[in-house]
């Protein structure tokens, strides 16, 4: 049995338990004290790896892709285009998830079980001035900012000291990219630690839930589900644009790319999907193998398009259930955020990257994650839209790339 699997099956039995507890009026104050206890205790464990666990990845990812962009002028063309779709999925998922949110909105009572439920002393954070804001994006004292939780200017911070890691000599660079590699794995194997015992967090913490609104939070959490679905599967519909770029007929596109999607939903996994996906560039669209070597391997490992917009979705969610509409800067930041953090986590395991992304994220907006445990456990079915889109963007930024292949291979003296 799976992790997502007992962590859903832990769900369920908390709200239930819980809902009956409160029915039965039995024992419900000394039984939720225990539960909110562990509950808090697990989801403190997994916050104090966040910090050093983004740190590190950043660290590492911001050096690798310096070292990538200057290995040739594939690599260089498809880290851009890496760069500027995940930026532009961050605003797609800003822009597109309100308006979702207004179309179809949580069902207020609904929304106030989970929000209630899942911390009913959360305070809601007042953003800052706008200038107090722009001055805190550059950090005077990086390691306050850390102690703090101030992820964007962290974020920044470890960002100019990733690239400039590039520029020093060779063996200084390697030991420092190792040493932040070596703490990045060491904060996974404490983050599994952690995970092992998430069933245990989810029940404590969904027992507090059902005990004090009943199983009225399901239905929140089903209406998250779609939400952050169609905000994927519109993301990947947006996609077959950059198809009518590439000037590749989208029947043939879709014939190459069915098989890949296929695999993506079976496993939930762009790396498992990889042989079908060269297999359908070079068969189906004729993609010189020169990019498809290339391109391929790279866009599984550091590119995940749906990754910053539906983060970004998940924030904005969690945001209406509180009521908060966060001002222009906190919102720009949490986009930039989201669009960063997506390269720094992609080779980490969903369960994972939920937090490493999103709580960053949500600071960034000054939105409570009181109720992310809650909706990890679900989140393995709006995980299965997001594979289909990463997917279908691996597959279309390597048909952009090749164009310019093709135009080499044409310039090149027989």
């Amino acid at each position: 049995m799976t992790l997502t699997t007992r962590m859903l099956l832990a769900l369920g039995a908390g709200l239930a338990i819980g809902a009956g507890l409160m029915a039965a009026d039995f024992a419900v104050e000394q039984t939720v004290a225990v539960a909110d206890l562990v509950g808090e205790l697990w989801l403190d464990a997994l916050r104090m790896t966040i910090i050093p666990l983004v740190f590190s990845l950043l660290v590492t990812g911001a050096a690798s892709a310096a070292s990538t962009a200057a290995l040739g002028g594939v690599a260089a063309r498809a880290v851009m285009w890496f760069a500027v779709l995940l930026a532009g999925a961050a605003v797609f998922g800003a822009v597109v998830t309100p308006v979702l949110l207004a179309l179809s909105p949580a069902d207020a009572v609904n929304a106030a079980s989970l929000r209630a439920g899942a911390d009913p002393s959360a305070q809601i954070p007042v953003p800052p001035p706008i200038t107090d804001w722009l001055k805190s994006i550059i950090p005077s004292n990086p390691v306050e900012a850390a102690a703090q939780g101030a992820m964007l200017p962290l974020v920044v911070f470890t960002l100019f000291f990733g690239v400039a890691v590039t520029r020093i000599g060779a063996d200084l660079s390697a030991r420092i990219v190792g040493f932040f590699q070596a703490v990045a794995d060491t904060m996974l194997v404490i983050v599994r630690w952690v995970l092992a015992v998430a069933p245990l967090g989810v029940f404590a913490l969904a027992l507090v839930v059902g005990s004090r609104v009943g199983i009225a939070a399901a239905g929140a959490m089903v209406h998250y589900v779609v939400i952050v679905s169609l905000v994927c599967i519109l993301l990947t519909a947006a996609v077959y644009v950059l198809v009518l770029v590439a000037r590749i007929p989208i029947g043939q596109f879709v014939r190459a790319v069915i098989p890949a999607q296929a695999v993506g939903i079976s496993t939930q996994s762009s790396l498992a999907a990889l042989p079908a996906m060269i297999e359908g560039a070079q068969q189906q669209l004729g993609i010189p193998p020169r990019a498809t070597g290339i391109v391929l391997p790279l866009a599984v490992a550091i590119f995940r398009i749906t990754s910053p917009a539906a983060n970004v979705a998940v924030v904005l969610y969690v945001a209406s259930l509180y009521g908060i509409q966060p001002a222009l800067p906190n919102l720009a930041a949490g986009v930039a955020l989201a669009a960063v953090l997506s390269l720094a986590v992609v080779s980490l395991p969903s369960a994972i990257t939920f937090f490493t992304a999103l709580v960053p994220i949500s600071f960034a907006m000054g939105v409570p994650i009181e109720v992310l445990p809650l909706l990890m456990a679900v989140e393995m079915l709006p995980d299965i839209f997001r594979t289909i889109g990463n997917v279908t963007a691996d597959l279309a930024v390597t048909a952009l790339t090749a164009r310019g292949v093709k135009r080499e291979e044409r310039s090149e003296p027989p």
